[in-house]
């Protein structure tokens, strides 16, 4: 599968900023709270690894959305998570 290296790497800043703003003590707890290490973090910084779904829901919730399913997944998050796709309704 060949990736949108722009559309990847502005998106990929977004993860690289806020992981960079995490202190170095603290990079490690972050990445064992999204079921990962750092070290892998910084490969999908990097695009040496994609991000799998189960990573990037941890990544979006112990960010606190900062960093969101869409960041991580550019080209197929709307085929992996159709929901979000969906505009949302009113008195929903």
């Amino acid at each position: 599968m060949l990736i949108n290296h722009t559309v990847y790497d502005c998106r990929m800043d977004k993860l690289k900023s806020f992981f960079a703003g995490i202190p170095r003590s603290d990079r490690d707890h972050f990445a064992a709270r999204c079921g990962t290490t750092a070290a892998f973090l910084r490969n999908v910084i990097y695009g040496q690894r994609k991000a799998g779904e189960k990573l990037c829901v941890a990544i979006e919730r112990e960010s606190g959305g900062v960093v969101t399913r869409r960041d991580l997944r550019p080209d197929d998050w709307h085929l992996i998570w159709p929901e979000l796709a969906e505009p949302m309704k009113e008195g929903a």
